[in-house]
């Protein structure tokens, strides 16, 4: 996984850590920037570089398998699992973008909006964040 955008876990999130992991995990593999092959970071190194204990990457790991995402081998590490047919339809992942992307910038409404947030911080703060 090198040069690959950073993963992060942010610890004032009430989302646990292993869930922040294999969201940020899945969609990375969902829109193309992990591919079928790519090698994730080993346990270890992954639970150094983010301070997490090794069981919350391994049980990331776990999900991520169970969900056929990646794929797993002793002494193989963890790798990206083969796309499913469905998967490399360019449309298909397009309209999947533009729905995941409708719906986390409605959460980002809602959570602006509970910190009181009105219309006009909210456009800021996204114009802000596209500089």
């Amino acid at each position: 996984m090198t040069d690959s955008p950073a993963l992060t876990v942010v610890t004032t999130d009430p989302t646990p850590p292993y869930e922040q992991l294999r969201r940020q995990l899945t969609e990375l593999i969902r829109y193309g920037v992990l591919a079928p092959g790519d090698r994730l970071p080993p346990l270890r190194q992954l639970a150094a570089d983010l301070g997490l204990a090794v069981g919350t990457v391994a049980r990331t790991y776990r999900e991520l398998e169970l969900a056929g995402l990646v794929v797993s081998r002793r002494g193989g590490g963890t790798r990206v699992a083969p796309a499913p047919p469905a998967a490399q339809d360019p449309a298909g992942v397009l309209r999947d973008r533009a729905g995941a992307l409708r719906e986390r910038a409605a959460a980002f409404v809602r959570e602006a909006r509970l910190l009181g947030a009105d219309d006009d911080q909210i456009r800021s703060a996204v114009a802000d964040a596209l500089t």
